[in-house]
C-alpha cells in the first residue's frame, strides 16, 4: 500500500471532520454521540499541526495532530475502511526525525502499551506516556 503524508488541503477538511466525527460517535461509547459535531476539528486541531494520509487513489485516510511545542501527539484517528493497511504507521513514520525523536502520546492508563509505548515513570495521577518509534 502507496500513502502519502502531506499538509492538509482546504478540500480535505470536510472529510477529516467526517472522519473525526464518525470515529469519535463510533469510538465513543462512553459519551453520548450527539455531543460530537463537525465543527470540533477545527476547534479542537486549532494551534496544531496535522498530518494528512490519503492513499494511493487520492481518498483521505486519515490524520494526525502534533503540539510541537510539547512533542505531543494530540490525535491520531484513521477512517475504518482503512483500519490495519498502514495508514496510522505512515502517519507516525512521518513525523520529524522518528524513530530517534521520542513523542509524547495521552494514554487513559487503561490501555495496554503496545510496542514502541514506554510508561512515564509512575507518579500518582500520571496518565502520559512517551511514544517511541521503532
Amino acid at each position: 500500500m502507496t500513502w502519502t503524508i502531506r499538509p492538509p488541503r482546504a478540500e480535505d477538511r470536510e472529510r477529516l471532520a467526517e472522519i473525526y466525527l464518525s470515529v469519535r460517535r463510533e469510538t465513543f461509547v462512553w459519551v453520548d454521540p450527539g455531543k460530537f459535531y463537525r465543527e470540533d476539528f477545527a476547534a479542537h486541531t486549532n494551534g496544531e499541526t496535522v498530518f494528512v494520509c490519503a492513499h494511493e487513489s487520492g481518498s483521505v485516510a486519515g490524520f494526525l495532530s502534533l503540539w510541537p511545542e510539547d512533542d505531543f501527539i494530540h490525535m491520531l484517528y484513521i477512517s475504518p475502511e482503512f483500519h490495519g493497511q498502514g495508514a496510522g504507521t505512515a502517519l507516525l513514520h512521518a513525523l520529524p526525525e522518528w524513530p530517534q525523536h521520542r513523542y509524547r502520546l495521552k494514554c487513559t492508563g487503561e490501555e495496554p502499551a503496545g510496542e514502541g509505548v514506554l510508561p512515564f515513570p509512575r507518579v500518582p495521577g500520571d496518565r502520559q506516556r512517551r511514544l517511541a518509534g521503532g
